[in-house]
């Protein structure tokens, strides 16, 4: 009996899961991206309810961008950390499976290839061929759905959270120090509300949902923490505090 391009099946997969990957990790640095602009937003728009001082509005906008940049990336690095070491245990236990009982693992691998359809005995001739290939990496595919030669970085995690906040902050930061004192606060509001826009646009096409709701739920979020924030700065300027 011919067996079918398991083996295609198996690249097809893990191009599928490296596309998962990429999806995900867009998805994060728009998120990232948003983060930056709402929190910097509020900020900057608080403390503009406060004083019309360019210094301290561009004090508090790098303060706060530095701070979320920061922090956006050292719990990325953390949670990422995390995640690659359970994939690396994930792949010690797999190792020392294949090494210690061959034939249980080979009928598992058989078993997971006719749950996606092949039949008993296809799927058994298919898993002979792919663990003499590499039995590790076919294993890590299909049972893990890691790629042993791909495992996520921290590092990358923590400079693309890092880069996404810092643009996201930087459009409220340079909306509101770089216009006329007259016209500032409402061209930052005007600028994040489009920014949201498009975020909450895009966050929706990554995930297949409608994007009417997800940009009125971006614009809605930053548009109610601006109000809050500025009414606090008015509120304590306006005390003298």
């Amino acid at each position: 009996m011919t067996a079918p391009p398991v083996p295609d099946e198996a690249h097809d997969e893990a191009h599928g899961g490296g596309l998962g990957s990429r999806l995900n990790w867009l998805r994060a640095a728009v998120l990232g991206a948003n983060d930056g602009v709402v929190s910097t937003a509020g900020l900057v728009v608080g403390v503009a309810g406060a004083t019309e001082s360019q210094a301290a509005l561009l004090t508090a906008g790098l303060a706060g961008l530095l701070a979320g940049s920061m922090s956006m990336a050292a719990g990325e690095y953390v949670s990422v950390s995390t995640q690659r070491d359970s994939e690396k245990a994930a792949l010690v236990q797999e190792r020392r499976e294949l090494r210690d009982r061959p034939e249980a693992e080979l009928d598992e691998l058989t078993g997971l290839l006719a749950a996606r359809g092949l039949s008993q005995d296809v799927a058994r001739e298919a898993a002979e061929q792919l663990t003499e290939r590499d039995a590790l990496r076919a294993h890590a595919r299909v049972e893990l759905g890691i790629d042993p030669d791909d495992l996520t970085n921290p590092w990358h995690a923590a400079g693309a959270s890092f880069l996404a906040f810092t643009v996201g902050a930087l459009l409220p930061l340079l909306a509101i120090v770089l216009p006329p004192e007259s016209a500032r606060l409402w061209v930052t509001v005007g600028s994040v509300l489009v920014a949201l826009a498009f975020t909450g646009w895009w966050s929706a096409r990554l995930g297949g949902a409608p994007a009417g709701r997800a940009i009125l739920r971006t614009m809605g979020g930053g548009a109610l923490a601006m109000a809050i924030t500025y009414g606090a700065g008015s509120f304590l300027g306006a005390a003298g505090v």
